[in-house]
């Protein structure tokens, strides 16, 4: 998420007062960024632990849950993170293109919540996934799911006292976008009503606010644009 190390999945455990004690960062490849992110936490006086693993594979994810609930007993948010890109035209894609594994981490985190009848989820989409591009028709496609997905267990999860909502970024300032050229750059700024890219801090404020602010507990199956105005 923007210039920040982007994990695949957080797991939270939270203090009585809300506030984030314990975190299990998942990744698939990179174990530095990882680590980076286990850093953060632990300097804003939290606990963090790193989990390799395949959000694509029930195994793994199946693993990963354990390991949190091992490690502190239980799993209060579930933040799903996990995403890829593989551009090409609509025409030229074979199933190949096509990825989607979102579910395997909300069903395996959402087992424990709901008997609990305590959790908060937040699924991580993209508003490219709302109003589609060229050459990314199985990016889009993915992300609209995550919306649909996102709505339909917020109705489920209801009654068990869950919230689930999505935040839906545009573009945000990281090395993907700084490799841009600088016409490329200023043609995107023109469709940015703000005139500037996002930053990783604003989208990690937003999706912390849901994860774990009181104020979000009658909030739920809504999907959250952070965009700076570019789809409305």
């Amino acid at each position: 998420m923007g210039s920040l190390a982007r994990p695949n999945s957080l797991l939270f455990q939270t203090s009585g007062r809300g506030l984030t004690q314990l975190v299990l960062v998942n990744y698939a490849k990179s174990s530095t960024q990882a680590e980076e992110v286990s850093n953060l936490i632990e300097a804003f006086g939290g606990q963090a632990l790193t989990f390799k693993g395949d959000v694509s594979n029930e195994a793994d994810v199946e693993s990963m849950i354990k390991t949190a609930v091992d490690a502190w007993g239980t799993v209060d948010v579930l933040v799903n993170n996990a995403g890829i890109t593989r551009d090409g035209l609509l025409m030229r894609m074979n199933k190949s293109y096509w990825c989607f594994s979102l579910h395997s981490g909300e069903y395996a985190a959402a087992k424990i919540m709901t008997m609990k009848k305590k959790g908060r989820i937040v699924n991580i989409t993209s508003v490219i996934g709302q109003v589609g591009n060229v050459g990314k028709a199985n990016y889009s496609a993915a992300k609209a799911g995550v919306i649909g997905l996102t709505k339909s267990a917020a109705r489920e999860y209801a009654s068990r006292n869950m919230t689930v909502n999505a935040v839906a970024p545009g573009f945000i300032a990281s090395d993907m976008t700084a490799m841009l050229r600088p016409d490329i750059e200023k043609k995107l700024l023109e469709l940015i009503p703000l005139g500037r890219l996002g930053q990783s801090e604003e989208v990690a404020g937003l999706v912390e606010f849901l994860a774990l602010n009181p104020s979000a507990n009658y909030i739920t199956g809504q999907v959250f644009t952070i965009d700076g105005g570019m789809v409305m």
